[in-house]
This record gives C-alpha cells, structure tokens and sequence, in this order.
C-alpha cells in the first residue's frame, strides 16, 4: 500500500489552471508562469493547507463522494495560490531568474543557519485559534527576510491555519565557523480590537561551512502559545 496525499492533486491542478490562464491572457502584472515559480506555488500552498493522506483506492472512491467540501476546500485554496503568486512574483528565486534577494548568502562562506521559527497564536478570551490577521518577525525593529519567496513575513495566519505561524530566516553571514551567537528576534502583532503583542526570544545558532537550503524537521525552533487579549478597561479610564 502506498500513502498519497489527495491535496498535492488539488493543488497541482489548479496551480496550473491559474498560470495557463495568465498565459493565455494579457498577464498585466506581468506574472512569471515558468517552472520554477509554478512548483514554488504548489509547495506555498501546501505549506498551509493540512494533508489528506489515503491509500486505496477505496480512498479515493470516498473523496469523490465528499463533493461539497472539496467544493469549498478548492476555493480555499484557490485563494491561498492567488497570495502566494503574488509573493513569489516580489521575490523570484535566485537559481532560476538570475538576480539576488537582499536575503541571499554567499553559498562559500560560513553562516549562521537560522532554524524555521514556528508557533500558534491564540485568543487570550475564549483560546480560540487566531485567524485573518498578520503577525511579522522583527530583528533590531526591522522584518527580517526570508530564506526565499515561499516564506512570509509578515506571515497571514489564515481561516484553516488553527492559529499556526512559520518563518524561516535567511541564514547570517559568519566570520568562520563553529561560532555560537545569541540572535534576538521578536513577534510582533497590532490588530484592532486587541492589545498590541511583542514577543522576544533568543536563538543560539552555531556557523557553518554553508548555507541550509533544505528544510528539516530536525532544524526547527518551537515558540511557546503566544495569547492575545482585548485592551483592559483601565486603560480608558
């Protein structure tokens, strides 16, 4: 038996309706349609989206019977490949458009890999998964870039995320390596109806010959809950 997630079908396939429709058309925001930019879409979306793994074809026979939530699960993530377009199209990878990100590392020189930073944003009331907003990832008050366009910052935590966040920062350049430093970022989230959150944390990194360009399960940094709450009353007294 073999585990195949159905939503990698969903996705391809409407990642390539999208882009042959922009070839077809004018393509006014002059949208990049290549290969390259048409897989980092499917791996943006599938970043965001839960799996939903079968492995008979007896799954498959039931998924065609769920015929309203795939209906409103494609339009979910029919919304999710628009954003990540447009994201992409701000920050096209190196390898396959010929310029440099104000992110991009020298590949041989030593540096600082930053693990993928992930957490869950929750309402502080009633502990409910945050959604529709932002949350960004600062460093010395500047957001900080990512490790290519399939990244956000700031992140859009979304209706189906359950109050999820990921970043992964660009890796920092490096005098040489086995180097331990401390690097302070903040979380940082200004929503109406809630109190502004700034969440500070240290990550202590150890240099390398190279840059990590493959992510890893193994290279990952766990942030506590992190709670948002209306303003106290007194504030306003």
């Amino acid at each position: 038996m073999e585990l195949h997630n159905t939503n990698e079908d969903i996705v391809i396939s409407e990642v390539t309706n999208i882009f042959n429709s922009l070839e077809r058309k004018e393509n006014p925001e002059n949208i990049c349609t290549c290969a390259q930019c048409r897989m980092d879409t499917v791996c943006y979306v599938l970043n965001r989206i839960k799996p939903h793994y079968i492995v008979s074809n007896r799954g498959v026979v039931r998924v065609e019977q769920e015929g309203i939530e795939e209906q409103q699960k494609k339009a979910d993530i029919i919304t999710i490949i628009h954003a990540g377009i447009k994201q992409i199209n701000k920050n096209r990878r190196v390898s396959s458009h010929g310029f440099y990100t104000s992110g991009s590392t020298n590949m041989n020189k030593p540096v600082f890999n930053i693990p993928t930073i992930i957490g869950y944003l929750f309402n502080g009331v009633n502990f409910t998964p945050m959604k529709d907003i932002e949350i960004e990832l600062r460093r010395n008050g500047d957001l900080v870039t990512m490790i290519d366009s399939n990244w956000q910052n700031p992140y859009q935590i979304l209706s189906h995320g359950e109050g999820m966040f990921t970043f992964w920062p660009a890796p920092i350049q490096a005098e040489s390596i086995d180097i331990c430093r401390d690097f302070e970022f903040s979380v940082k989230v200004k929503t109406p109806g809630f109190e502004e959150l700034n969440h500070l944390f240290k990550i202590s990194v150890v240099s390398e010959i190279r840059n990590i360009s493959a992510f890893s399960r193994d290279r990952r940094f766990k942030l506590p809950d992190l709670y948002l709450f209306p303003p106290d009353k007194n504030d306003f007294q």
